[in-house]
């Protein structure tokens, strides 16, 4: 491997020998899976490490950014799969699986000791000299995330909880099934080795006001959360038996006595319906405090028993191609007889003698109005009548901002979220942040995190005047790329997604986990479907070594996905209004270059390149190379992944 690299520093791109002009924000936004996850993770860099069978490097890569690892390889809604090139071609990798698949032998739920894991733990700034003393309230993704890091960096924390446990909607909201307790609570326990004080069933505006807090501490973050469900004004829904989805799974999750019938409808279409609807397939139904929860030594076959009587209809007003659960919620639904109705909305709860007896339903015409936005419309006189004698709402939450005395100066909005800066977090009082859902309503886990880890860097900056310096990045050369790499074979064409192992038959509906995950053979398999999207082709334009391109087109030729082409200069024109900054020659030559009435340009789509080096192999005067971007800090990682097996 050619060792030809260069140090640039963002965001500015410096000039390497045999590297020309670079643009550090489109190199970043080409490299699709790091760029979607909200704390920037290297997915491709760790699931390529896996397919080398590089496993301790693959945590390596994986943890770094992320506080909560172990929880996101089982529950992330895995953002960088969406934006995964693989998918143009087949199936997104599964990278949640695969982080899963580290974690379990390296994370803190494995067998490794806290020190080993502090070892793989990215370290945001060194130990201050001058720690100061941080409050936090609530000890959920964004609370946990931000404490992790000012612990990284020295400050002591204390983070305020008014539950008996911590991890927020992690621990209250999130089914076993998906999110055994035991991974939650051992990343909980690596924070409190930390040094963080995590004080349990403490409520911030009634056992500590919040004035009190800001008093005395240093500095506060605010990671209330959305602990609140919403419910629509529907008639009816003050019986007994009507829920919203917060209480419900904060019930089941937490053992306590609840009653649930043998007919349940759960109105909804998101994630949390879904996971209200699976729930309540399992849940065994108790109406006395010392009748066995789902969580004690129940039997497996009683279990299943009461869970073939139950019905479970989900309610949903969108259409099945409008649904915003994803899919595989969708599809572990149906594998569990969980029955879905579309295209449907709740009127009213009917019943009698303090029992929920019916749901009458209107049918909805559509769900967005001409302009895209939720507006569900209803059809009148369309009713219908569903029995059920259990109803369950999952149709949002909000924050209770109550802990907010009268003066407390601090800027809340109509919606009831805390207004911040949003680049560093802080809000209208001075040294008090918020992030997570209380700020932004209820998002995904990892951004919640990334809000965490967000706040920490703000507070240090605020309580010590540090700041970040500028990443510094490797433009890599390499000397060859192409028939030796494995896509250049064509595997890619016959490396088709592989199904995450999931539990079958009673245990299925059990609260144990539903998903087995990969084993070695699998992992390896599913991570060198990879597309290495960190690595680039380079087509230099400089008229020195022969490097100047003839216009042969073998590179045109031997593109298996033909996503290069050669075009003449007189056939490019600019579209009415388009940026002509954003038109330059490799060397960095403006937009005049194009009035030539001579030449051709050489136009590749990215979205479908799949990194084989073949153009580059195939060029006759040298004028493509391939060439890696690595992140300095990481590359005595990465580059493991680059070589050709």
């Amino acid at each position: 491997m050619n060792t030809d690299s260069t140090s640039i520093h963002a965001p500015n791109i410096g000039r390497a020998p045999h590297t020309e002009f670079r643009s550090t924000e489109w190199l970043q936004k080409n490299f699709p899976c790091r760029a979607a996850c909200p704390v920037g993770t290297n997915a491709g860099g760790y699931v390529t490490l896996i397919a080398r069978g590089e496993y301790h490097k693959a945590y390596q890569l994986a943890r770094r950014p992320n506080p909560l690892a172990s929880v996101c390889g089982l529950i992330c809604a895995h953002p960088c799969e969406a934006a995964c090139r693989r998918g143009q071609i087949d199936s997104p990798i599964a990278i949640r699986a695969l982080k899963r698949f580290v974690t379990e032998k390296f994370g803190a739920e494995g067998s490794p000791s806290f020190e080993e894991i502090l070892e793989s733990v990215e370290r945001p700034r060194p130990p201050t000299r001058d720690p100061g003393k941080i409050g936090i309230l609530g000890a959920g993704p964004a609370g946990l995330a931000c404490a992790h890091d000012l612990a990284l960096m020295g400050h002591k924390v204390v983070i305020f909880e008014a539950s008996s446990v911590a991890g927020g909607m992690l621990r209250l909201g999130i089914p076993e099934y998906r999110l055994p307790r035991e991974v939650l609570q051992s990343e909980i326990e690596f924070i409190r080795w930390l040094g963080v004080d995590i004080r349990f069933g403490t409520r911030i505006g009634w056992d500590l006001s919040f004035d009190e807090m800001c008093q005395e501490y240093d500095a506060v973050f605010v990671a209330a959360g959305c602990g609140k469900g919403r419910r629509p004004p529907v008639p009816g829904s003050d019986l007994p038996r009507v829920y919203d989805a917060v209480d419900f799974l904060a019930s089941v999750n937490l053992g306590l006595p609840m009653e649930v019938g043998e007919n349940v409808v759960v109105v909804g279409g998101g994630n949390v319906a879904f996971d209200v609807a699976r729930t309540a397939r399992r849940y065994g139904g108790t109406s006395r405090p010392d009748e066995p929860h789902h969580n004690l030594a129940v039997d497996v076959a009683v279990v299943a028993g009461r869970l073939l009587r139950r019905q479970v209809t989900l309610l949903a007003l969108e259409s099945p191609e409008e649904l915003p659960a994803d899919a595989e919620e969708i599809v572990e639904a149906s594998q569990e007889r969980v029955t879905v109705l579309h295209r449907l909305a709740a009127k009213e709860i009917t019943g009698r003698d303090d029992r929920v007896e019916g749901l009458i339903t209107l049918k909805v015409a559509r769900v967005f109005d001409d302009n895209g936005r939720f507006a569900p419309e209803t059809i009148p006189g369309s009713e219908a009548r569903l029995d059920c004698d259990t109803v369950v709402f999952a149709t949002g939450q909000i924050a209770d901002l109550s802990f907010l005395s009268e003066g407390a100066e601090v800027s809340t909005t109509p919606r009831e979220t805390i207004v911040v800066d949003r680049k560093t977090l802080a809000t209208s009082r001075e040294g008090v942040f918020a992030g997570g859902d209380v700020v932004f309503g209820p998002r995904i886990a990892i951004e919640a995190i990334a809000d965490g880890r967000r706040a920490a860097s703000s507070i240090d900056t605020f309580l010590t005047g540090r700041t970040d310096s500028p990443p510094t990045h490797l433009l890599y050369r390499f000397s060859a790329h192409g028939y030796a790499h494995p896509f250049a074979r064509g595997d890619y064409e016959r490396l088709e997604r592989g199904r995450v192992p999931t539990v079958e038959g009673a245990e299925r509906l059990t609260f144990h986990p539903v998903e087995i995950g990969y084993d070695e053979a699998q992992a390896r398999r599913e991570g060198a479907r990879c597309l290495h999207c960190w690595i680039n082709t380079e087509f230099d334009s400089r008229r020195a070594e022969a490097s100047e391109c003839i216009q042969c087109r073998g590179c045109v030729d031997v593109c298996p996905e033909g996503c290069i082409d050669l075009v003449s200069l007189r056939r490019i024109q600019l579209a009415d209004g388009e940026d002509r900054s954003l038109w330059h020659l490799p060397n960095g030559a403006g937009i005049e270059a194009f009035s030539s009435p001579t030449g051709a340009a050489l136009i590749k789509d990215e979205s479908a390149c799949i990194r084989c080096g073949l153009c580059a192999r195939r060029c006759p005067v040298g004028n493509i190379r391939m060439e890696g971007f690595y992140r300095t800090d990481e590359f005595d990682l990465l580059h493991l992944a680059d070589h050709v097996v």
